[in-house]
């Protein structure tokens, strides 16, 4: 293992001070789960660490029926997926965030980290993306808000600059007659890195479709929302027909690769299989 510089910083002020005049040389530890392993292997090699878990307010969650729903950059995936108001208003995210790797790995992983690690695979991803949820970044006393979807430009990198700290996410409320739904395909059941994943989150007055948005995962660069098949079903009956549409739709804006998990015709088709699957289970199961 590379030796590094180990900072422990106990404000914003600080730690973003820090990473402002450490640049690229330094990382962000919240959790550890990606970074210590990458760091033992010297897939990454910092000089600099910064350790962000003694700055207050952090850790800290809360769910308003207005508001919706915010979580601090040190909550870990475990207290989302046992958290009742997330179980009740959030399923797709209450999935994503329990496929997560084992139970011990989701008890240190913070969904923040897992977000900013900018993995197209990423469980949490696709369905905060569906849900419309903003990033609040803090940089030298100033903050501003990126919405998730904007935050990828490449595998593992993200609009970020030096000196931003991510400091929570926000996640806007449910709505009547809405439905939200994730699913993720693998290779296992447990414990494995998404070959395609897919969330829908939609609104609805009566059987027609008043709103909708659809996020994937793992088949492109960076997480996507896949536009074209959204305008397809927005104002209209969700029906089978109309379902089919979206699917074939959302299969042509994917862009997977061939790997070692699936390959890119195999991640196309999967598309198409839980996008249906996804706006049924939004839908109440049909």
């Amino acid at each position: 293992m590379r030796r590094f510089d180990y900072y422990q910083p106990e404000s914003l002020e600080e730690a973003s001070a820090l990473m402002a005049d450490l640049g690229s040389e330094a990382s962000v530890i919240a959790g550890g789960t990606d970074l210590l392993v990458e760091i033992k292997e010297e897939l990454r090699k910092p000089l600099h660490v910064v350790d962000i878990k003694k700055i207050p307010g952090l850790k800290d969650y809360r769910y308003d029926a207005e508001a919706g729903l915010r979580f601090g950059a040190l909550v870990a995936a475990r207290e989302l997926e046992i958290w009742a108001p997330v179980i009740e208003h959030y399923p797709n995210l209450r999935t994503a965030v329990s496929a997560l790797g084992s139970i011990q790995v989701r008890n240190r992983a913070t969904v923040v980290g897992n977000v900013c690690r900018a993995s197209p695979s990423a469980d949490t991803i696709p369905p905060l993306v569906a849900d419309g949820a903003s990033l609040s970044v803090y940089n030298r006393g100033q903050e501003r808000h990126i919405l998730v979807e904007d935050l990828f430009t490449g595998p593992g990198r993200t609009v970020l600059v030096p000196g931003d700290i991510v400091t929570g996410i926000s996640v806007p409320p449910s709505r009547p007659q809405s439905g939200r739904a994730y699913i993720k395909h693998g290779r296992r059941k447990a414990m494995e890195l998404a070959t395609v994943g897919v969330a829908v989150s939609l609104e609805r007055d009566g059987n027609t479709c008043t709103e909708i948005r659809i996020a994937l995962g793992a088949v492109a660069p960076t997480p996507i929302r896949a536009r074209n098949a959204e305008a397809l079903l927005r104002g209209r009956a969700i029906d089978p027909a109309a379902i089919a549409a979206i699917a074939d739709a959302a299969m042509a804006e994917s862009t997977p690769i061939s790997n070692v998990r699936a390959s890119a015709a195999y991640r196309r088709e999967m598309v198409g299989v839980l996008t249906r699957r996804a706006i049924g289970q939004a839908m109440g199961g049909i």
